[in-house]
């Protein structure tokens, strides 16, 4: 393998790209660079994330590879997302498939599969050699959050849930292209509705969710790039955005066994909010907000 990233090949076409390629802030491992090395690997016939194209060297291009990488870099400057011309997006250490059908994975929902993934660790120490720690995730679009919890701690039962069934579709598919299928199950349904079941009431250790929390006026206002390739259910959260976010919270410890916890991202903003509501309810302890690389407060961790 030749990787000619440094040779006028890739640098013309880098200088070209940067003129024309216009980024958004929620996806800042998309730079110039690393969106012509994934359309690369794309046109030499590999289907890699932006994260493992930066990894992996390139090869050259035949004639016939080079007018793909063409149309494919005309592709992406018409404002289709990287990862739906790839198929793939990297979270949480996993490469997954991605698609039209759900939310692409953003590296800022990282803040709140940490958080969780350390609280699910914590819980899984604590049980003894043959009880597994359930996990319910709903809003769960690609199941980037139910798959990486699973993947990464072998104890974890997960349960997850979208109410779009195209989003669950594509979590199955992930669930099976990550060999995790037999550990993460997933339904249809609305928010908890799917677990509204006596197996699950006051049984559940660990929930979470990346609800939709943007205000609808907002989304109408939102980048093409978005609002025209990633499902509008994603993003809106009624006409303040916290719509679904106050019906998680409200509806959670319902399931939550005592001692369980509830992870949660919200929007830029809401965290105060949020946790002051958390706080009143009598439902929750400990309550946090938690801040991302720049100080942002971006989910919230509370225990029942």
């Amino acid at each position: 393998m030749v990787d000619p990233a440094l040779g006028e090949p890739f640098l013309s076409r880098c200088a070209a790209l940067a003129d024309r390629l216009q980024t958004l802030p929620d996806k800042p491992e998309e730079t110039v660079a690393a969106t012509l090395r994934t359309l690369w690997h794309l046109a030499a016939g590999r289907a890699l994330s932006v994260e493992a194209a930066t990894r992996t060297a390139l090869a050259p291009l035949d004639a016939a590879a080079e007018a793909g990488l063409n149309a494919l870099i005309e592709r992406r400057l018409s404002g289709i997302p990287l990862a739906h011309l790839s198929g793939r997006q990297h979270f949480m250490g996993l490469e997954m498939l991605a698609g039209k059908d759900a939310l692409i994975p953003r590296a800022e929902t990282e803040l709140l599969g940490g958080a969780a993934l350390e609280v699910l660790r914590g819980l899984a120490a604590r049980s003894n050699s043959t009880n597994s720690v359930t996990v319910v995730d709903v809003c769960t679009g690609s199941g980037n959050l139910a798959l990486a919890l699973a993947h990464h701690e072998p104890k974890a039962r997960v349960f997850a849930a979208d109410l779009s069934a195209d989003a669950v579709d594509l979590a199955r598919r992930n669930a099976i292209h990550l060999g995790l299928q037999s550990r993460v199950e997933l339904r249809v349904g609305d928010l908890l509705e799917p677990f509204n079941q006596a197996r699950f009431h006051a049984q559940v250790d660990l929930l979470v969710c990346n609800p939709p929390y943007i205000s609808s006026k907002k989304v109408d206002t939102m980048s093409g790039e978005i609002s025209g390739f990633e499902p509008r259910l994603a993003f809106d959260g009624g006409p303040l955005g916290i719509g679904i976010l106050n019906r998680v919270i409200r509806e959670a410890p319902l399931y939550l066994r005592p001692g369980g916890w509830l992870a949660i991202e919200v929007g830029l903003g809401q965290a105060a909010a949020t946790v002051k509501r958390m706080q009143g309810m009598g439902a929750y302890r400990s309550v946090k907000a938690l801040t991302n690389h720049v100080g942002e407060p971006r989910a919230v961790l509370a225990q029942t």
